[in-house]
């Protein structure tokens, strides 16, 4: 199959690196393509005439988005109104990612894809927005994941390995729940969507378990150590949300029940556990 990968952030490079070898596999990052041009977008996928699309493309500064409410809304919204319409046109399929971040975090309990989402910030509204425009159309498939990280790029892990070199001690949000995500883990449920070509919806699909940022930050130096990737521990502390101010609300509890995903695909999900030792093998080998 033909498959046309949008973005240059962690999953879009996980996935092209990723990619079955019975696909013609394309990657346009936005120095290639940027989606909230819409004749650009619908020139490249007449051309490609691909029989998926998936979009990884995003604005995903989640403070900044507060700052910059027009700049999110034509990245995370308005641009898939230009990708729908492309692919539609050219009877692609279109998998686009979104974010545990269209939900509140106020259920206390792993989210449904059938649960009412509601947004907290601008970033989260943006996302919601673009959902519905994918949804809207017969080909349209959405994946909601989070707390995604990788070997490259800027994330949680790599902040932290390098805040770990650099200070005598750290303080980490504890009151605030999810589940870390490896970016080449959600590639190969990508994949298995691509693959399995299950109905067209909303799905959610991240790491099993889940963890506080805190929880985290904790795993991430225990394993870096035992790497070598650092060379000695230092005191971590929990700290509630209150103690670290950001412009953007988050959601305290935004785990995603993955269950009816995993349920229709052949890929399988691995505890974020494992596929964090995993990543820190990649970059202790890089």
């Amino acid at each position: 199959m033909k498959v046309l990968i949008l973005g240059g952030g962690q999953v879009a490079g996980a996935a092209h690196r990723t990619a079955p070898g019975n696909h013609q596999v394309t990657l346009l990052p936005r120095s290639k393509l940027d989606i909230t041009d819409a004749e650009a977008v619908r020139e490249a996928v007449e051309a490609f005439k691909p029989h998926w699309i998936v979009n990884a493309a995003a604005y995903t500064a989640v403070d900044m988005a507060e700052d910059e409410p027009a700049a999110a809304t034509a990245a995370n919204d308005t641009a898939l109104v230009h990708l729908s319409h492309a692919a539609d046109a050219a009877g692609s399929r279109l998998l686009h990612l979104s974010t545990d971040f269209v939900f509140d975090g106020a259920a206390g309990r792993p989210y449904a894809s059938t649960d009412a989402p509601n947004p907290l910030s601008v970033y989260g509204s943006s996302k919601l927005a673009g959902e519905r425009h994918v949804l809207g159309f017969a080909g349209g498939t959405v994946v909601r994941t989070s707390w995604v990280y990788a070997s490259s790029g800027r994330n949680f892990v790599l902040t932290m390995l390098r805040l770990m070199r650099e200070k005598p001690r750290l303080t980490v949000v504890s009151d605030q729940v999810g589940s870390p995500t490896w970016a080449t883990g959600l590639a190969g449920a990508i994949w298995s969507f691509v693959d399995d070509a299950p109905p067209a919806g909303l799905y959610h699909w991240t790491d099993l378990g889940v963890a506080s940022w805190y929880d985290f930050a904790v795993a991430i130096q225990e394993e870096a150590l035992e790497r070598g990737l650092l060379q000695q521990s230092i005191p971590i502390a929990p700290i509630a949300s209150a103690q670290y101010p950001a412009k953007a609300r988050r959601p305290a509890y935004s785990v995603l029940d993955t269950g009816a995903t995993r349920a229709v695909l052949k890929a399988s999900a691995q505890h974020w556990r494992h596929n964090l030792r995993m990543m820190l093998d990649e970059l202790r080998t890089a």
